[in-house]
């Protein structure tokens, strides 16, 4: 029921036991402890494995909890949802659990009441659940110098979320400079003091990410999703793809839709 195309256009954080196995664009996740996945609507997520333990899933919308009204750090597009590692995955340390459960547990208890402040009683929850998130998400993926450092970090959630903005149109690393105010050198230069990929691989890595997404998930053509992208030259596109993933667009198409129709006929038996 996760699985299916009714929670895909909505924000979603799910807390998984240990056991379970997740895929996540293209990327399989198995959780060796409890853990938390932070999925946004343009990503595609499907529980390959079930865990034996219990587990739970909150969506929602934009206009419910976002930064247009809320802290950017801990918005829909903070770094939970939006950061160059593209790791949605936060794990939860034993001596969490218990906190993480009450959270959802609060959640739950809620939705049962008829109280005119139920939806900021509610928001107030997930707003706890997203500031203790971020903190282990930080912990866990970044340098413990960076974590210290707030506005290098916040640079780095700024970057991460042009990247996301912007990247069918700016595809260079100059482009964001230009709308950070400042040079492309001194940018890339602070990639690299905090020990960052650098930020032209980021912005490749997330025009690459789409068009594996548009290529999977659509029939468009591969010079439909060059021009998607904002490549006039289909053929440069190609190239591009073809030196970050070893395999032609059509290649990568055909190789994905062998394995999900294995996969779908191994699910079947079963």
């Amino acid at each position: 029921m996760v699985n299916s195309d009714a929670y895909k256009p909505y924000i979603k954080a799910l807390f998984l036991p240990k056991g379970c196995t997740i895929k996540i664009d293209f990327n399989t996740y198995t959780t060796e402890g409890a853990a938390l996945f932070f999925i946004g609507p343009n990503q595609v997520m499907n529980i390959e494995v079930l865990c034996t333990g219990k587990g739970y899933l909150i969506f929602y919308n934009r206009d419910f909890y976002c930064i247009q009204l809320h802290d950017e750090e801990v918005a829909c597009d903070g770094l939970l949802f939006n950061n160059i590692y593209n790791m949605p995955m936060t794990a939860v340390p034993d001596q969490d659990i218990d906190f993480i459960q009450n959270l959802f547990s609060q959640m739950e208890e809620e939705f049962l009441l008829q109280d005119v402040s139920q939806e900021e009683m509610i928001r107030t929850y997930l707003k706890q659940l997203l500031i203790k998130s971020t903190r282990l998400w930080k912990n866990q993926q970044l340098d413990k110098a960076l974590v210290e450092q707030n506005n290098d970090l916040e640079f780095f959630r700024k970057f991460s979320r042009l990247v996301d903005v912007h990247y069918k149109q700016k595809h260079s690393v100059a482009e964001y400079a230009d709308l950070l105010l400042m040079a492309p050198k001194t940018l890339t230069h602070k990639f690299k003091r905090l020990n960052l990929l650098q930020p032209n691989e980021v912005i490749k890595n997330r025009i690459i990410l789409e068009a594996k997404r548009l290529l999977a998930y659509t029939s468009m053509s591969s010079k439909e999703i060059a021009y998607e992208l904002g490549y006039e030259d289909p053929a440069y596109f190609s190239r591009l793809f073809q030196v970050k993933t070893g395999d032609s667009p059509s290649g990568f198409r055909t190789k994905y839709l062998a394995v999900k129709e294995v996969s779908t006929v191994d699910v079947e038996s079963a």
